[in-house]
C-alpha cells in the first residue's frame, strides 16, 4: 500500500517508533520487565511486543542508530540500558541472548533473570526507586507517544493527512487492525484525555521528554479529531 512521505530521519514509521522505543525502555527503568511490557502490548493486540520485535531485528542495530544519534543529536535522553545489553553481546536471536534467552532452533523468546539482575544493577547505578507499572500505562504510554509524534509529523506536512499515518502502521507495523492505526486511536480515546494524560507523564519520570505537539494540543481544546 503506497503512502506518499516527506523527508526526515526516519520518515513516518520509523520516526514514530524511536519515541515508541523511548517509552518501552523508561518503563523498564521504573520497574516494569521486558515481558510484562510485550505481553501488555499484545494483549492490547500488537502482533508483537518491542522487546521480541528488538530481539528479533537485532539489538546491535539500534546500539548502532543510537551511537550516531549520541553525535548527531547529543541533548537526546534515553534509557541506556538497551546499550548495556549490547555491550555483553546479547544482540537478540543470532546470539541467542537479548532481551530475553533463546534455545537452539526456537525462536520462542524466554524470560531471562540474567536480565532482571542486570535491570537491577541498572536502576542503582542511575538511582531510579522501582514501582508497580500497571498494563494499562504501558500502553497508554507507548501509544500515545506514536500519536503525539504522528502530530508533529502532520504539523510539519511529512506526512498529507492522518490516515495515511495510520495505514503505515496498520500494513507495516502489526498495528491491530480494529484498533484502525495509532492516530485513529488516539480520536477514538478523544484528544483532550491523550492531551490530559502525556501532561501526567510531564510530571513522571523523564517528564521532559513529552513535548505536547501544537496540533494535538490545539485539536484537544476545539474538540477536533485527527482523521476527519
Amino acid at each position: 500500500v503506497p503512502v506518499v512521505s516527506g523527508v526526515c530521519d526516519g520518515f513516518i514509521g520509523n520516526r514514530m517508533l524511536e519515541k515508541y522505543v523511548q517509552q518501552s525502555l523508561f518503563l523498564l527503568d521504573e520497574g516494569a520487565t521486558p515481558a510484562q511490557v510485550d505481553a501488555a502490548l499484545q494483549k492490547w493486540g500488537l502482533a508483537m511486543g518491542p522487546f521480541a520485535m528488538y530481539d528479533m531485528a537485532g539489538n546491535d542495530i539500534g546500539w548502532e542508530i543510537r551511537k550516531r544519534r549520541a553525535k548527531e543529536r547529543p541533548e537526546m535522553v534515553y534509557s541506556k540500558f538497551a546499550d548495556r545489553i549490547c555491550e555483553l553481546g546479547r544482540f537478540g536471536q543470532k546470539t541467542g541472548k537479548g532481551f530475553y534467552r533463546y534455545e537452539a532452533g526456537n525462536r520462542k523468546p524466554i524470560p531471562d533473570p540474567e536480565v532482571e539482575t542486570l535491570l537491577q544493577s541498572y536502576r542503582k547505578e542511575i538511582g531510579v526507586e522501582t514501582r508497580q507499572v500497571s498494563d494499562e500505562e504501558i500502553v497508554a504510554r507507548c501509544m500515545y507517544a506514536l500519536a503525539n509524534e504522528g502530530a508533529y509529523i502532520l504539523e510539519e506536512g511529512i506526512a498529507l493527512r492522518a490516515s495515511d499515518i495510520d495505514m503505515v502502521y496498520l500494513t507495516g507495523y502489526g498495528f491491530p487492525p480494529y484498533r484502525g492505526g495509532p492516530m485513529f486511536h488516539a480520536d477514538s480515546v478523544g484528544l483532550d484525555k491523550v492531551l490530559a494524560a502525556i501532561e501526567r507523564f510531564q510530571k513522571g519520570y523523564q517528564g521532559a521528554q513529552w513535548k505536547p505537539a501544537p496540533l494535538l494540543a490545539k485539536f484537544a481544546k476545539e474538540g477536533k479529531r485527527f482523521n476527519v
